[in-house]
């Protein structure tokens, strides 16, 4: 049987964040003045390890988990990820992806193909050198991210798709640039609306562009046209340009709220389980593997959880669900 929510939502995806450290400090998601130098991350000890993941994705993939997406925090700082996407690769039917701000790509890119990673998605929220760097705060130029895009692309682990997360009066003016750099190059392009998940990046809803508005934006200057998604559930809207020279995409999670096909589930570096990217509370995992639970327990357990999932934040986000504290995005991933 499907194992479905109350809403009759299926557990299709699961997104796994490795680590809750990352080596930029950008504004919407972990600003310096929270994340300093003195902040405490998870000790290593604390981390489920590659094992733990391993064991929990092939009962997820049991209850009908298709996608498998690792993210951070920042995945690539953590040590040997290559392993880790290796012993998940061994069940080849898993769509094996994973979500990198792009900084350590160039360097990454082969070992994480050979080891069966099947394609990468790439944070870049801008072209304009001094804007990207203002944005990552830590001073990292934007071009050897795209040296890390094209090596990905070079060794295979294509379609990259490119995420760039748009706040008015910061990113805005580069939306063309963007949408020119990446027309015709094979790569997918899409466009965030900046969101209020977690508590500490000062969201404000006048700082969101809708997406209508950048596609309309794009429009006049490269037609586009919508095209249909690739699947139930797909997060982004699927948009084409008129010429045939590639797609690109918008996920509008606060003026086009897509709760009601979300299958996706996230497991927190730590091993809690979150039903919800806006979610103020998880399930421990990790504390029953630990304590020598058997398969038969940690599948009933996954049961219960998505089986009881009500979670539609986005449906029905208000100026008091905003000021709610929620999970940060670099605990538990994009």
């Amino acid at each position: 049987m499907t194992l479905t929510d109350t809403l009759r939502r299926p557990l299709r995806d699961l997104r796994i964040s490795v680590t809750d450290r990352c080596n930029f400090r950008c504004t919407y998601c972990m600003p310096k003045e929270v994340y300093g130098k003195d902040f405490q991350f998870l000790e290593r000890e604390s981390l489920l390890s590659f094992g733990e993941i391993h064991r929990l994705v092939r009962l997820f993939r049991d209850q009908g988990v298709e996608k498998v997406r690792i993210t951070g925090g920042e995945p690539l700082v953590r040590r040997k990820i290559e392993r880790l996407i290796e012993m998940l690769a061994f069940h080849g039917d898993l769509d094996l992806t994973l979500t990198t701000n792009g900084s350590l790509l160039k360097h990454k890119a082969r070992a994480l193909k050979d080891a069966g990673l099947k394609r990468v998605t790439v944070s870049l929220d801008a072209l304009d050198n001094d804007v990207f760097k203002a944005m990552n705060d830590v001073d990292f130029p934007v071009d050897r991210v795209l040296e890390g895009i094209d090596e990905a692309a070079r060794v295979g682990l294509a379609p990259v798709k490119i995420n760039m997360v748009v706040k008015r009066g910061v990113n805005d003016s580069d939306v063309i640039e963007m949408a020119r750099r990446f027309k015709g190059s094979g790569h997918i392009l899409r466009f965030i609306e900046f969101m209020d998940v977690g508590s500490t990046n000062r969201w404000q809803l006048n700082e969101v562009v809708p997406s209508a508005e950048l596609a309309a934006r794009i429009d006049r200057v490269l037609p586009i046209e919508p095209i249909e998604p690739n699947y139930v559930g797909e997060v982004a809207e699927r948009w084409r340009y008129r010429d045939g020279s590639g797609e690109l995409g918008f996920i509008s999670s606060v003026t086009q709220a897509f709760c009601h096909d979300c299958t996706r589930a996230r497991l927190s570096a730590e091993g809690k389980l979150y039903t919800c990217l806006f979610a103020t509370e998880g399930t421990d995992f990790r504390a029953p593997l630990r304590d020598n639970a058997s398969d038969a327990e940690l599948t009933a357990l996954i049961e219960r959880v998505w089986t009881r999932r009500s979670d539609r934040y986005s449906e029905l986000r208000t100026a008091e669900t905003t000021k709610v504290h929620k999970i940060e995005m670099s605990y538990i991933g994009g």
